[in-house]
């Protein structure tokens, strides 16, 4: 910005001169065509070659400006693009799942429309990464998150919360259209083993459904929507 400053305090200084020349070649004031250019109410025809000179140096260093500051957007949306996103998967990071539930759950509350979460878990996770590593266990959060994001319409919202923790916000849905949708999408997930390797191994998903609510805080909603999931797990689990 220094530099700026110094560059119009500059040409301020030249057109003062240009003016005093203009002046001092006629005791009439100049006479500007119709077809004439003018910069920072400086008329072409009243410009020195020198001034036109500056004038066209600036404009270009101008132009330069421009060109580096739209690049800086383009990669400070970048930046914050990747800020947002799970360094394993696709999806949205925690954070950036909560402050998406928080948007839509105000958007629900004030023109009166449905939405919901789904909270997912990946069953038997432990098993995979104890028994074929690591990369084996991401292989298989990969797969959950790209069958999650393949499932869902564009205007829902998938992101991972965490370890083997998956969360989905679904907009126009109330509880019982969530519950449909949960079970389509563990459904999808489970159709298709997991193939890594030389192995394959089924993939098996729990899940809770919470509709959103305005005496609700995001981070609430999660935990609710987490019970959930646990009280389906556990009472699946103890059926015969």
């Amino acid at each position: 910005m220094k530099i700026t400053g110094a560059r119009v305090e500059r040409f301020s200084q030249i057109r003062t001169r240009a003016l005093h020349e203009a002046a001092e070649r006629s005791a009439v004031a100049p006479v500007q065509r119709a077809d004439s250019v003018s910069f920072l109410g400086i008329a072409d025809v009243e410009m020195t070659p020198s001034v036109r000179a500056a004038v066209q140096t600036l404009l270009g260093e101008i132009d330069d400006l421009r060109g580096e500051v739209g690049r800086l957007k383009a990669r400070l949306s970048e930046v914050e693009g990747l800020a947002d996103r799970d360094p394993l998967t696709p999806l949205l990071n925690r954070r950036a799942f909560l402050r998406e539930l928080s948007r839509v759950r105000t958007f629900a509350q004030r023109y009166g429309s449905p939405a919901s979460l789904v909270f997912f878990d990946l069953d038997g996770f432990k098993r995979v990464n104890d028994r074929f590593g690591h990369a084996a266990g991401d292989a298989a959060l990969q797969a959950v998150a790209e069958r999650l994001q393949a499932n869902v319409r564009e205007s829902d919202l998938v992101g991972r919360l965490g370890g083997d923790e998956f969360g989905v916000i679904l907009v126009q849905a109330d509880h019982a259209v969530a519950e449909a949708k949960a079970q389509s999408l563990v459904r999808a997930i489970e159709s298709q083993p997991l193939a890594f390797g030389e192995w394959s191994a089924p993939l098996h998903l729990s899940y809770g459904v919470r509709q959103l609510s305005a005496e609700a805080e995001p981070e609430q909603l999660l935990a609710e929507a987490d019970a959930a999931m646990f009280a389906r797990k556990r009472a699946r689990r103890a059926a015969p």
